[in-house]
């Protein structure tokens, strides 16, 4: 892997070992007319903003994708604040109603002089997932020992994990009675910034000592996060695949070193990295206890992370944290490697005998992306747990319209917003009060009449899917894992 050089641009060697297979993208380098001619050449070495182990590409559609991504990663700098602005404002705007109780509350308040500001610190504070779907408690209707325990469990870390760390303390001490183990902001050297969050604890039964390792997705307004999502660089390393590079670099890939099995304590007490801090963690808490096994889930983002946690552990030989990983839960994931690391990543779950529950609801757009095709090369692996509009559960070889662009998907994604915008007003009488819908979310929802597949994105339809969908057959052939 060649870095460049802050003085000239020159490019220098900076693999380190790590591989020899390897496509970056650069969005600092860009020129406008350097970039358009992308389209026009093969020639890869004559872009700047492209590092790539292979000369040429002489496929169009992935240049097309290169200049795609290259072209909202610079829009992402480009509106880094003003989105987060706007995320903050849209934030403190709920939570203001809501902490006053609504618009005459906020009245009533300012003119009895008790007006009350948010504290985006306090456990009160929710973000903009949070009050998508305000729930925080579990399921009582599911016990541990149930074969659907920890799917639910896990999709409510997974949604709890987009909270700061005090409301995530209070949930697990106060209301579910789990042991915290902390919340984590970890470093990205590609950022240079701490853009990558995740939180620990521990449901300890009668029966069971589990630990949940939890990545947060991508937040609604982070820049970051959706660099990261975009960012179509690839590594391939030997034995095991071409991995997406956004994600590899949001787990804790360090520049010009890759992925060395040890690192230097300092630099890691300075800058945490993702995998090497939740690792070192996890092998303090395994020798606690011989009885002691982990899962890793999350959504989106956190998904994505998820899956390839384990990906590196195999990488590095950690024989004990894998034999003690109980499993993978992921929901609304995106791709992450090629068909090559599928079958790498296939053999290992199976070896180490590591049950993975890939989780899809409905039309969701995350899941059918990057594209899975001769341009972008990426493939899902494993059986995937589908849910439809109504939350009845399927095991699928793959998604519905697995990449998502289709005719006749375009007119069924439709539909189907179309039934769960009418769903969304009769669900709690048929279900329950706990899944009635606020009108924060009913008006996203809307959205999905002209972009199908973003709403079905939201925590919600997840949490309400493995509440309510019927998952015993997933079970059987748990280990049954397949490339498609």
């Amino acid at each position: 892997m060649r870095m460049r050089s802050a003085m000239g641009g020159r490019a220098y060697n900076c693999n380190g070992g790590f591989t020899n297979s390897y496509m970056l993208l650069n969005p600092e380098e860009v020129k406008f007319w350097d970039l358009l001619r992308l389209l026009f050449s093969s020639n890869l070495k004559k872009r700047r903003f492209v590092d790539s182990s292979h000369a040429r590409e002489h496929n169009f559609w992935h240049r097309f994708f290169i200049f795609l991504s290259i072209v909202v990663l610079k829009l992402l700098r480009f509106f880094d604040k003003p989105l987060a602005l706007l995320g903050f404002f849209l934030e403190f705007s709920l939570n203001f109603l809501s902490i006053n109780g609504s618009f005459s509350g906020i009245l009533l308040n300012f003119l009895r002089l008790k007006l009350k500001i948010p504290d985006s610190s306090s456990a009160e504070y929710l973000s903009l997932i949070g009050h998508l779907d305000s729930r925080v408690t579990l399921d009582k209707s599911i016990k541990p020992g149930d074969v659907n325990y920890f799917g639910a469990l896990c999709m409510m870390a997974s949604k709890l994990v987009y909270e700061n760390e005090a409301h995530v303390t209070q949930i697990v001490n106060n209301i579910w009675k789990m042991e915290y183990l902390g919340f984590f902001n970890f470093w990205n050297d590609y950022q240079e910034k701490c853009s990558t969050q995740a939180f620990m604890m521990r449901d300890k039964k009668v029966d069971h000592d589990t630990i949940i390792v939890s990545f947060r997705g991508t937040e609604p307004f982070n820049a970051d996060d959706w660099s990261s999502d975009f960012d179509i660089s690839w590594y391939e390393i030997e034995g095991i695949g071409k991995i997406h590079g956004g994600f590899m670099k949001a787990l804790g890939l360090q520049k010009c070193l890759g992925w060395p099995k040890e690192i230097e304590r300092h630099d890691h007490e300075r800058h945490p990295l993702a995998y090497y801090a939740l690792r070192e963690k996890l092998r303090e808490l395994m020798k606690e206890n011989e009885q002691t096994r982990f899962v890793v889930t999350g959504h989106s983002l956190g998904g994505a992370l998820a899956i390839l946690f384990p990906s590196i552990l195999v990488f590095h030989k950690e024989k004990l944290l894998l034999e003690r990983l109980e499993g993978v839960y992921t929901f609304g994931q995106p791709r992450v490697g090629d068909a090559k690391f599928g079958e790498f990543m296939v053999k290992s779950l199976s070896q180490y005998k590591i049950r993975y529950y890939r989780f899809v609801y409905g039309f969701d757009i995350v899941p059918r992306l990057p594209l899975d095709d001769k341009a972008l090369m990426f493939k899902h692996f494993g059986p995937c747990i589908y849910f439809d509009w109504n939350y009845v559960a399927q095991v699928l070889e793959e998604e519905p319209f697995k990449n998502y662009f289709s005719i006749v998907g375009a007119v069924l994604m439709r539909i189907h917003a179309c039934l769960e915008i009418g769903r969304s007003f009769t669900i709690a009488w048929r279900r329950g009060k706990e899944y009635e819908e606020r009108v924060f979310l009913r008006i996203v929802r809307l959205f999905g009449l002209l972009l199908p597949g973003i709403p079905a994105h939201c925590p919600q339809d997840y949490v309400n899917s493995t509440r309510l969908g019927s998952t015993n057959r997933y079970h059987h052939n748990e280990y049954d894992v397949k490339i498609q």
